[in-house]
């Protein structure tokens, strides 16, 4: 039983913590609610019940929705009493940097290339 409180909620309790994966990173971003809870959460540590309040949606689909963020990485939550407190976990939202900045400088070098090939048929 104690086992079971201990996991209950979005994540709470995991003992291992790992990487982002990257295809979890882009499938949580990949929702405009989730994306706009990440945006929210930019601003700072918010309560889940403050965080669903724009969002017209029940408490219940805030939480699966956090709970899709927690998994990716890109959110953690904390329970303080009866408060269960959501903050961006820069770690999801480096790993999307990453990915991002890794085909950027490629296809940067590939369009130089590319320049060059054109620049010399003048």
């Amino acid at each position: 039983m104690a086992e079971a409180a201990r996991t209950a909620g979005c994540g709470v309790g995991k003992l291992k913590k790992k990487a982002p994966d990257i295809d979890r990173v882009f499938h949580a971003l990949g929702d405009p609610t989730r994306r706009a809870m990440v945006e929210k959460l930019s601003e700072g540590p918010v309560s889940v019940s403050r965080l669903a309040e724009p969002f017209g949606i029940s408490l219940a689909a805030v939480v699966q929705h956090l709970q899709i963020l927690e998994e990716s990485g890109l959110v953690r939550t904390e329970k303080t009493g009866r408060v269960r407190t959501c903050s961006i976990d820069p770690a999801g939202l480096a790993a999307a940097q990453r990915w991002i900045g890794d085909r950027r400088s490629l296809w940067d070098r590939r369009l130089d290339r590319l320049g060059d090939v054109l620049a010399c048929d003048d």
